[in-house]
């Protein structure tokens, strides 16, 4: 049977480029792919998955909070790869659950864990409670050599917990820190930059 996967990590950990080489491992064997984002993740281009490393693709289907995703359509699928998952919806992701489960087709979900206040993205929360497997995809804190916990948003350059939990951005924007670096940076809120 096949599973429902959440493969999560902070900001800067590689997912896209992870998502992208898998999309291309599936190709390279002429197998179908489908890869799906949120439509509201915009920072490169609508409907464009770009990792910061440069590779990107098209976006098979963009996903709103209200999607509703025919099986049917997926039919001779190899896999189905989803970026930015912890923007989705709790319906949008029991469908992909579905999806693995009825049509048999592994579905790899690739996203951050938690906003920069900490808290669980609804998207996020739903796959911890329903992926058959959950993989942390590491990367190191941006001011010292621990792991990486948390995502920093910078505003003007400082530490912030200030705005709304969804607002895009990449590396001008958030950072990833260990839990140490995070909170003496919010306590501090000393330029990072």
């Amino acid at each position: 049977m096949a599973k429902l996967y959440f493969r999560y990590g902070t900001v800067g950990s590689a997912k896209t480029l992870n998502l992208l080489a898998v999309a291309h491992s599936y190709s390279q064997q002429a197998k179908r792919v489908i890869v799906m984002k949120p439509a509201l993740d915009d920072r490169f281009g609508y409907g464009v998955v770009k990792s910061r490393a440069g590779l990107e693709r098209e976006a098979d289907i963009l996903l709103h909070p209200t999607t509703q995703l025919n099986q049917t359509e997926f039919s001779g699928v190899s896999c189905i790869l989803v970026d930015e998952a912890q923007f989705l919806s709790r319906s949008v992701i029991d469908q992909l659950r579905s999806l693995a489960i009825d049509i048999d087709v592994p579905v790899i979900c690739y996203g951050l864990r938690s906003d920069f206040r900490t808290d669980l993205f609804e998207g996020a929360r739903r796959l911890f409670e329903l992926a058959d497997e959950i993989t942390e995809i590491k990367t190191t804190c941006f001011f010292c050599n621990r792991r990486a916990l948390f995502n920093l948003k910078l505003l003007d350059g400082k530490p912030t917990i200030d705005g709304p939990s969804i607002e895009l951005g990449a590396e001008e924007k958030y950072l990833p820190a260990c839990a140490r670096c995070y909170t003496e940076k919010i306590q501090n809120k000393d330029s990072v930059r």
